[in-house]
């Protein structure tokens, strides 16, 4: 029977937010325990973590037996791509270096986060929670340029994150995004996770939009504390904090569900384990919940490899 979901992990998965932060896992260690964990494929996570040296990093991960399917990039093209308040010129250099390390690492996507519409600490309004037509024009714009850029120059593919606190965070949002984007250009990096904190529902988007599905980023919400982040409109920062990410399969949605019908869409695609971790008190607690969640998810369905 072909196997058409590849499991793999992030840096995210052990506390990985940003490029150097002492409570962060330290690179050789999270490769380490990657590998000890059974998974081969990672992403990069945020530029500058992992060696962004070519030939180091290809040696680390060789050592490793690892592979790299994905980089990340953010951007915030709603605020306009031209002119004076030119969102493109901020996104791109990033981009291309990511985009750079991820081809050469034999990676086929980039995963792209958009800008939060508030203050991730303080939770205050730094512009509209709700777009208005010129916003979506311009992020639709944006978006199928940085996809058209990213296929002819580095043979990647961009997969677009929803995200919380983002302009493309619910159910609507995200429909809203597929309508006006160029489907040859851009596809869904279906983050299970937040599209419940959004009030999205992954199974709905999968069986409605199935071309449009291109990669996933595999989550559960813990639906009582997300009841309390909804009820106090507490910043996706703090929900964290909180732990409204948590360990399958104790929370939603059904991944079992999802992955059934990820198989149904009969292709390849990467189904990368992303649970929210930051801050991590503790090294030692990422590895043993890895193992777990990588041993629940391929329980799941039938197709799913390393």
């Amino acid at each position: 029977m072909a196997q058409n979901i590849t499991i793999g992990t992030a840096p995210d998965s052990w506390g990985v937010w940003f490029a150097d932060d002492p409570k962060q896992t330290p690179w050789q260690r999270f490769l380490d325990e990657v590998a000890e964990a059974g998974y081969k494929t990672i992403e990069l996570g945020p530029y500058g973590y992992l060696p962004t040296d070519p030939s180091q990093l290809a040696d680390e991960l060789a050592a490793r037996d690892l592979n790299v399917c994905a980089g990340t990039v953010f951007t915030a093209f709603h605020r306009g791509i031209d002119g004076s308040a030119n969102a493109w010129e901020e996104a791109w250099e990033p981009a291309r270096k990511v985009a750079e390390l991820t081809a050469a690492m034999g990676g086929e996507h980039i995963v792209v986060i958009p800008a939060m519409w508030r203050d991730d600490v303080t939770g205050q309004a730094l512009e509209p929670g709700v777009l208005e037509a010129e916003g979506w024009d311009s992020l639709a714009k944006g978006h199928d340029r940085l996809g058209k850029i990213l296929q002819e120059e580095f043979g990647l593919k961009q997969q677009f994150h929803s995200h919380a606190d983002s302009h493309v965070c619910g159910q609507s949002d995200i429909e809203k995004f597929l309508e006006v984007t160029d489907p040859q250009f851009t596809t869904l990096c279906l983050d299970t996770g937040h599209a419940e904190y959004g009030g999205a529902s992954s199974v709905d988007l999968i069986r409605r939009f199935p071309e449009r599905i291109g990669y996933l980023h595999l989550k559960q919400i813990n639906p009582d504390i997300l009841a309390t982040v909804r009820e106090k409109d507490m910043t996706w920062a703090a929900a964290n904090l909180a732990g409204v990410m948590c360990e399958p399969p104790s929370g939603l949605p059904d991944l079992n569900e999802v992955l059934q019908e990820v198989e149904k869409l009969g292709r390849p695609i990467f189904g990368i384990v992303e649970q929210d971790m930051y801050p991590v008190a503790d090294f030692s607690v990422p590895l043993p919940i890895a193992t777990r969640t990588r041993n629940y998810l391929h329980s799941c369905v039938s197709r799913t490899h390393v």
